[in-house]
């Protein structure tokens, strides 16, 4: 019984009470170089959209690729809706466009470039960046909100600086999300 991930210390409690298995941690074999910015929160998600739409913005002026996690369809949608108001191009990755998925994964470290998935999008799945985005600081991960399990979170935020490859990622909560 074994199997290789990076999220599974978060749930390494719930391995030992459900399978009565332990988890053991092997350290990467390059060093992550992964920046961490500072949760910000917002008093609604308008609010938080913008602020999201801004910093996004900032990063692809700086020539970086971005990748925004939602949890949902219909979140990702209503954040592309945002995303084109202020106009702002984008990929969008979830069970609407699953057709274009490895197009879409293919592309989202080729930056200056936006991609919004929901969490299950390109899961598992390696983003490789162009030698010019990993000049500029690589791939930058938004979270929009958090998840029910902290894993989720960090399936989503390990899409980036993998391979010791550069990134980084922030947290972005509105005191109206789910769950707040």
């Amino acid at each position: 019984f074994c199997g290789m991930t990076g999220t599974a210390w978060t749930s390494r409690r719930e391995f030992a009470k459900v399978y009565k298995k332990r988890v053991v941690r092997i350290p990467t074999h390059r060093p992550i170089q992964r920046k961490v910015h500072p949760v910000r929160v917002f008093a609604n998600e308008h609010d938080k959209f913008e602020a999201i739409s801004e910093s996004a913005n900032d990063k692809l002026e700086a020539g970086r690729a971005v990748l925004i996690g939602t949890r949902s369809i219909e979140r990702s949608e209503r954040l592309a809706q945002h995303l084109t108001k202020r106009g702002l191009a984008f990929e969008i990755l979830n069970a609407n466009h699953l057709e274009r998925e490895g197009e879409i994964v293919a592309n989202a470290g080729q930056g200056p470039r936006i991609t919004i998935a929901t969490n299950m999008a390109g899961r598992g799945t390696d983003i490789k960046l162009s030698d010019d985005v990993k000049q500029v600081g690589g791939l930058h991960v938004i979270l929009t909100e958090l998840h029910e399990s902290e894993r989720i979170d960090w399936q989503l935020i390990g899409r980036g600086s993998r391979q010791g490859d550069p990134g980084s990622y922030q947290i972005f909560v509105a005191l109206t999300d789910e769950i707040l």
